[in-house]
């Protein structure tokens, strides 16, 4: 499946220059649909049927895969706070932040059951997003001053009772990459390598990065943030094409272990300090078996979490998914077939299941072309909800790149 992959992928971006579409979400919409329409197939092809969204043979079903750090009895999974409220909750950048735009957002929350903002800590480039005085992210990061005053910040969502959750990407670093190499990955003549978009990836192999990016984690949680995601916790798309053409420092683990093995790792830094871990994936990862090249397996990653957010934003299923023709169109059954997947893929390792709490469409995707998109207000916003509502998810997250979230949605 991998192998497939990868090579319509690497056509894809020859052809298409990598081109991203605004408001997307955190990955290429173009990337999304197409990696969803390749795993149609293969998931058809493993399981059997013609079914998108159907269930395959699990390679991680109990008796088949490890429990996280060895066995159950060695690694027991605590959840740091028990009394959290139940997360419903909207993006922001950190432009939003840090500007004007952040009392329109705060008096949506003032005024509607929505509680929660997932904030930009390091963002998609790779920037830190408010001017640390960290000597252990000065060292490898390149803060900015979108958001001034974080402590100022800190203290304004306190006040309207907002549950803060500070988003940190990870592995897709081009600042890092760029200014240290030797964490990235790179041609034969030193070159770092970049995608088809111009973002370049650090080595998830390597200790250094791992512990940068848990450094800027700790300085969250001492600032007053709750709840720490990740995003891009992957290896680039096709990498194991790429791979052997490439230099970089690897050890003998797989892909979906280093991956699984930071996650853990991020997990026992941080729960020590009272704060949730959460991790974005693809949404279509809970309808398919593990995707090997960019290193993500949907169970080992959720065993490891306190939380887990698939992005199953319907624009970003291609044709045939759940039995619906133009997912876009019909983000009711969109939204309660990837629930349904969800819950079968994840039930299985019982104590070590993670609250799931989806990313959810607020955007309207245009860019499927006239007949395969429909405007998106409070109605699909709501028939959304309602999806999660019917398969018994009580939190989400809504997703707008431009922070702009539909009026009169009944959350």
């Amino acid at each position: 499946m991998d192998a497939i992959i990868s090579t319509i992928l690497f056509l894809f971006h020859v052809l298409t220059g990598g081109v991203q579409t605004a408001g997307a979400g955190h990955e290429s919409a173009a990337t999304q649909r197409l990696l969803s329409t390749v795993l149609t197939v293969s998931a058809a092809q493993q399981s059997g049927t013609n079914k998108p969204g159907s269930s395959a043979t699990d390679p991680t079903a109990p008796g088949a895969a490890p429990q996280p750090g060895g066995s159950g009895a060695e690694f027991v999974k605590h959840d740091p706070q028990p009394d959290a409220p139940k997360v419903k909750g909207i993006y922001v950048t950190a432009h939003s932040a840090g500007g004007s735009r952040m009392n329109t957002l705060l008096k949506l929350l003032d005024e509607t059951a929505l509680n929660s903002m997932v904030i930009d800590l390091k963002d998609d480039t790779g920037y830190i997003t408010y001017p640390t005085q960290n000597p252990d992210l000065l060292k490898l990061g390149k803060p900015q001053k979108y958001i001034r005053d974080m402590n100022a910040l800190m203290e304004q969502l306190k006040k309207h009772q907002v549950y803060p959750i500070g988003r940190i990407v990870v592995f897709k670093d081009t600042m890092l990459a760029r200014s240290h190499p030797e964490f990235s990955f790179r041609h034969k003549d030193g070159s770092v390598w970049k995608n088809g978009k111009g973002d370049s990836f650090v080595n998830p192999y390597m200790k250094e990065v791992w512990d940068y990016n848990i450094a800027m984690a700790k300085e969250a949680a001492k600032l007053g943030f709750k709840e720490i995601q990740f995003d891009y916790v992957r290896f680039p798309e096709g990498f194991e094409k790429k791979a052997d053409s490439l230099v970089f420092n690897k050890t003998k683990d797989s892909r979906v272990d280093t991956i699984a093995s930071f996650v853990k790792y991020a997990k026992t830094q941080l729960e020590p300090l009272g704060v949730r871990v959460s991790v974005d994936i693809f949404g279509y990862a809970a309808s398919v078996p593990a995707a090997e090249g960019i290193g993500q397996d949907f169970v080992k990653i959720s065993k490891n979490v306190d939380v887990i957010s698939p992005m199953v934003y319907p624009s970003h299923y291609s044709t045939g998914w759940f039995g619906v023709k133009d997912p876009d169109k019909n983000p009711y059954a969109t939204i309660k077939g990837s629930m349904v997947d969800t819950h079968k893929k994840l039930d299985p390792i019982g104590s070590f299941k993670p609250i799931i709490r989806p990313w959810i469409q607020d955007f309207t995707a245009s860019w499927l072309g006239k007949g395969h998109y429909i405007p998106y207000t409070k109605t699909e916003v709501n028939a959304q909800i309602k999806a999660l509502k019917d398969t018994n998810v009580e939190e989400y997250l809504l997703w707008n790149a431009g922070n702009k979230y539909s009026p009169g949605t009944n959350y």
